[in-house]
């Protein structure tokens, strides 16, 4: 098990978190994101919303391990969970009738991880 060079204690939560969340629920895309937030920053990922608006449709949910950023635009609804978010990206997501979340607000929500797109 790789260990988290991260010194951020909010990060270091969240990433314990969606361990103990993929081994109590046997689901393995909370450990996936746990993998790559554990990356160094410059390894992390961050995904603009015009990807996010290419590679989904109306009313999907989507998990980022990563920041979200602005850049684009977002023509349908959709549901955005990720570590954290760019002051733009969350007016954007809003504008559209999307919806933010933290990724401990998304696992409470959909512990079993079904119907969530990862992007990044």
């Amino acid at each position: 098990m790789k260990k988290s060079k991260s010194s951020n204690p909010e990060l270091l939560n969240i990433i314990s978190f969606l361990k103990k969340a993929s081994k109590e629920n046997d689901v393995r895309i909370w450990k996936s994101m746990a993998d790559t937030l554990s990356k160094t920053r410059s390894n992390r990922v961050s995904v603009n919303l015009s990807r996010i608006n290419r590679h989904t449709e109306k009313r999907e949910v989507v998990a980022v391990p990563g920041k979200v950023l602005g850049a684009g635009t977002l023509s349908h609804i959709v549901t955005v969970a990720a570590f954290a978010f760019s002051a733009t990206a969350l007016t954007k997501i809003k504008v559209a009738k999307g919806k933010c979340l933290t990724l401990s607000e998304l696992v409470k929500k959909n512990p079993k991880g079904s119907k969530v797109k990862i992007l990044g």
